[in-house]
């Protein structure tokens, strides 16, 4: 499976036969069983409710209005947002604009429980100061807390802002409501890892950094 060098995306133009290696010449059993589950009432509606918003406003709302409007179309009362602590600004930010469209939101950062890095296996070394020289700490991040607290609070919808990779895993994995991405954590960016890829900076700096694994 590897549809990301296709030259064709027969599937796009709704044609359910692709070239030489496509899911759907091997593996249609396996797509008609998910097919399937858009039939059950809840996931029909999110199914729906995210085509409905996507064609709403295409290339015109930013990704916070098209929170808001699918929770609308799905009737959500309570909100949660699972924040990285770096971004508490960006956070309360949100917060009031979800609180002004009419949301009832539970946030929880991070650190939530303060929990020490090394109860969860991370090495000394690993704590205090990265590698790369910058502040860390010493209190793990406890995205399993964040998720089992908006539990708690009864969210409907959760909002990721700025977790980091693999904490994020554990939020998605530990989450009793459905997730949501507003904003992927990557600093260098700006929180835009796709602005960062697309640069020629950024496809230097991942030849480089390919190159130099390969000769070791």
């Amino acid at each position: 499976m590897k549809c990301a060098y296709c030259k064709v995306l027969a599937c796009g133009e709704g044609k359910t036969k692709g070239p030489k290696g496509c899911p759907m010449r091997e593996y249609m059993d396996i797509i008609e069983e998910a097919r399937r589950e858009y039939e059950k009432t809840p996931i029909r509606k999110l199914a729906s409710s995210a085509g409905i918003v996507e064609a709403s406003g295409y290339i015109e709302w930013p990704r916070l209005r098209e929170i808001i409007e699918f929770a609308r179309l799905m009737q959500y009362k309570k909100l949660g947002i699972a924040f990285c602590i770096g971004l508490q600004e960006e956070a309360a930010i949100v917060s009031k604009i979800l609180e002004k469209a009419g949301f009832e939101v539970y946030s929880i950062n991070c650190k939530v429980g303060a929990i020490p890095k090394e109860d969860v296996g991370v090495p000394k070394e690993y704590q205090g100061t990265s590698k790369t020289g910058y502040e860390i700490g010493y209190v793990t991040c406890n995205p399993i807390g964040q998720a089992y607290l908006l539990a708690q609070a009864g969210t409907e919808l959760n909002i990721a802002l700025g977790l980091c990779v693999g904490h994020d895993s554990l939020f998605f994995k530990y989450s009793k409501a459905p997730v949501t991405v507003l904003a992927a954590k990557d600093r260098i960016s700006g929180h835009n890892p796709l602005g960062f890829i697309k640069t020629y900076y950024g496809r230097k700096y991942f030849q480089k950094l390919l190159s130099e694994q390969n000769t070791k």
